[in-house]
């Protein structure tokens, strides 16, 4: 059992013996009653996998489904389930059954503070596989263009500097979570761990360490593979950081053990999707020392990148913490979000 499957159980029990329903609502990173996104994607396929839906009609297999997760959770199931937004307000989740890899979001923006249960069913209608993800994880999906951008960046740099530091310091609440770089050990720890105190670098330390990245070459996977060329400049930041191994869940911030979101920029424009780096909204995680980590509080490291010749070379390098990420990099905003937003899934999304 993994110790985020076992830290979910344990809060299941919590949420049985407190009595709240689905439409309590529970404070983002409460250690006692909040299921981060990875604890609540584990007790998830520990119950739904498997489930067979046979038969069923769509309104009966939707009501069937919801009823099985208030189970799982520790809800009482309510005899009808509300039309809120989220459905799941305690959680703050919605559920979306997926047969085929267009997922089709209606009459509502992508919610940056709420989660997206997508629940894989088979050919045969079996439950094969929960993956939890939050709006601005599926903002970059999208590739049909029913869904713009949010937030979008433009870089501008000196090429003749190399590297640049914008913030010399985290944001306060972080500043007191960090330690000695030299006292902290990574080898063991996954970069997809939660943070804890006494094990988060300064900003000042990952930028040095990650100074190394710069000028570091890999192949060019192709123009259409963007995720898999930030795959590549994720593993070097890993191994710059000190990790023994590369992990990423596809979910922000990319470090998360670090609270470090990785940018590979080949051309001007930053596409930040539904998150702003400046927001004081809270993150998908536990809460550290009573207190929740906010999206200002996560440091950026940006690489600039050159391609030539199938080569992708590292050139530059900015690292900002999201509290002073516009006062370097000039904000400009995309078009509105459509109401219908249609987003394809990548093949092989529910694997990873």
């Amino acid at each position: 059992m993994t110790n985020h499957l076992n830290n979910g159980l344990e809060k299941v029990k919590l949420i049985e013996q407190s009595g709240y329903t689905i439409y309590d609502g529970i404070e983002v990173g409460d250690k006692n009653y909040w299921l981060t996104a990875q604890e609540l994607q584990e007790v998830l396929n520990s119950k739904l996998a498997g489930m067979n839906l046979q038969g069923l009609k769509l309104r009966t297999r939707s009501k069937v489904v919801k009823s099985t997760i208030c189970e799982a959770l520790g809800y009482p199931v309510p005899k009808s389930f509300k039309k809120t937004k989220p459905r799941f307000i305690g959680q703050r989740f919605d559920t979306y059954t997926q047969k085929s890899n267009n997922l089709q979001v209606w009459n509502e923006d992508l919610d940056l503070s709420r989660r997206y249960v997508l629940i894989c069913i088979s050919e045969d209608d079996i439950i094969t596989k929960v993956k939890v993800v939050s709006g601005s994880d599926l903002a970059p999906l999208d590739t049909t263009g029913t869904l713009t951008q949010k937030y979008q960046a433009r870089l501008t740099y000196n090429i003749e500097d190399k590297y640049e530091l914008v913030s010399d310091a985290d944001t306060e609440y972080v500043s007191k979570l960090c330690s000695e770089s030299d006292s902290i050990n990574l080898k063991n720890i996954s970069p997809i761990d939660n943070p804890h105190e006494g094990n988060l670098i300064p900003i000042e330390d990952i930028y040095k360490k990650l100074k190394n990245v710069v000028g570091k070459c890999f192949n060019d996977p192709g123009s259409d593979q963007e995720r898999n060329r930030g795959a590549e400049l994720h593993r070097l930041v890993c191994e710059a950081l000190g990790y023994n191994s590369y992990q990423d869940n596809g979910q922000f911030p990319d470090v998360k053990n670090q609270l470090l979101e990785v940018k590979l920029q080949t051309s001007p424009t930053i596409d930040l999707g539904l998150i702003s780096p400046d927001s004081e909204v809270p993150l998908d995680m536990e809460k550290i020392n009573d207190t929740s980590v906010r999206h200002c509080d996560v440091r950026y490291a940006i690489f600039c990148g050159d391609i030539k010749d199938g080569i992708v070379t590292i050139t530059n390098l900015i690292v900002t913490n999201g509290h002073d990420f516009f006062g370097r990099l000039p904000k400009f905003e995309g078009k509105g979000l459509n109401k219908k937003i249609q987003i394809p899934l990548p093949k092989g999304y529910f694997d990873s």
